[in-house]
């Protein structure tokens, strides 16, 4: 009788310690070719998750911001994540393929970018509803950033407004902290 009694109550401790553990890189997304990925091959490094769109008035800045960042830190110690969405303004109308083919030819993007996923609403996609609910910011636009450390965990958000440049500063000392890390681990 005890038993039975202590079974609902550990069920929900390890419940509750398992909810706890999760973090942004336990997720698994879809790629522009439409491949499962698992974001925990992220894990260990500093990451800039942002919704990107083609046709969006701060998309020429940011994707070439994006690549800027991408190309000076990454891709060992940090990653850009791109997640095309088409809900703010229909700015993101094209295919998957047709997304790619334009970042990677239009900014030579080196980054991963992601199949198209819904950010917002009851549709949104996982992965984004953890960083909405984690930093308590959800996105109102395109180019919406969320800094993820090398845990997974959220350490902060920001709407298209601010710059990807306004942000680097912070990015690299999350990096060099990161190195740093690393070598006194050896």
């Amino acid at each position: 009788m005890l038993v039975r009694a202590l079974v609902p109550v550990l069920v929900l401790v390890f419940a509750r310690a398992h909810a706890k553990q999760r973090d942004f890189y336990s997720f698994k997304v879809v790629n522009s070719r439409g491949k499962l990925v698992s974001l925990e091959k992220y894990r260990g490094a500093v990451t800039l998750v942002v919704n990107v769109a083609s046709e969006c008035g701060y998309t020429e800045d940011h994707y070439r911001e994006l690549q800027g960042l991408q190309r000076d830190l990454g891709p060992s110690h940090f990653s850009v994540l791109a997640f095309p969405c088409n809900q703010f303004g229909r700015q993101e109308p094209g295919s998957d393929r047709d997304i790619l083919a334009f970042a990677r030819d239009k900014f030579a993007a080196s980054f991963p970018i992601f199949s198209k996923i819904a950010v917002v609403g009851s549709g949104a996609n996982n992965a984004y509803r953890f960083l909405t609910e984690s930093s308590g910011k959800e996105p109102d636009w395109n180019f919406w950033k969320y800094l993820v450390d090398a845990d997974g965990r959220v350490v902060d958000a920001w709407g298209p407004q601010v710059s990807v440049r306004e942000l680097r500063p912070r990015i690299q000392e999350m990096v060099r902290n990161v190195i740093l890390k690393r070598k006194d681990e050896l």
